[in-house]
């Protein structure tokens, strides 16, 4: 089975180019960073404090049930039975991800999900960890990289198009302290392998980056030829 990773900061395009190149390659897609969302949105559904390892533990339950379902080739996220794949997407669970995914026993909670389904399927696997800890003999390691400016338009203008009220500023703000806390912190810190190729698509369009990552693959492949 092959394995690539694409790890990179929040905003930089990770699921949407992963998405897109998987399905150009008939490859599973594989969101971890959704899977961290759905565990942060039942914390905070819990009212448990994000900030506070303890009461995001206690969250974590026998009956906690985290499922990623391929429904029309398409991820979608299931919390207990209940698809919440809008819901994980508000700038509240993206910093409740960032602070939940920070804390070992929820990495542990998830940590074999991901593997077990990247064991059984060629796929592309997104987060912040993936080339580093996740799957550290992926046979391709990319760092998908964006300024914060960019990232931060690119999310804006995700969120009005889905009807948020929130301001370029609030984004940003949002997305710089998140960049900090998803960089510095102790446990799988975002940051490059050292094998990983440095993809810089500030100034590319999703077609030009999804291209990017297609020709790295298929250099790969080439140089490689019992890679498939």
């Amino acid at each position: 089975m092959t394995k690539i990773a694409i790890d990179g900061p929040a905003g930089a395009g990770k699921s949407t180019i992963s998405r897109a190149a998987a399905k150009d390659m008939g490859y599973i897609y594989i969101d971890t960073g959704a899977l961290y969302r759905t565990v942060g949105l039942n914390a905070m559904r819990q009212g448990a404090d994000v900030n506070d390892a303890d009461s995001v533990i206690a969250t974590i339950t026998e009956d906690l049930k985290v499922e990623l379902r391929f429904i029309d080739g398409e991820q979608r996220m299931f919390l207990s039975g209940e698809d919440v794949s809008d819901k994980i997407r508000t700038p509240e669970a993206s910093m409740g991800a960032s602070n939940v995914s920070a804390i070992p026993a929820v990495r542990t909670f998830l940590f074999d999900l991901q593997r077990d389904i990247a064991s059984r399927n060629s796929c592309i696997m997104d987060g912040r960890d993936i080339g580093t800890v996740v799957l550290p003999d992926a046979d391709v390691k990319i760092f998908m990289f964006a300024s914060p400016e960019a990232r931060a338009e690119r999310r804006y203008k995700e969120l009005v198009a889905k009807g948020k009220e929130v301001t370029y500023e609030e984004v940003l703000s949002d997305m710089t302290e998140r960049d900090k806390n998803d960089s510095t912190r102790s446990v799988a810190p975002c940051v490059q392998a050292e094998d990983a190729i440095l993809l810089d698509n500030s100034d590319m369009t999703p077609e030009q980056t999804v291209s990017s990552v297609l020709k790295l693959v298929k250099r790969y492949k080439h140089k490689h030829r019992n890679f498939y």
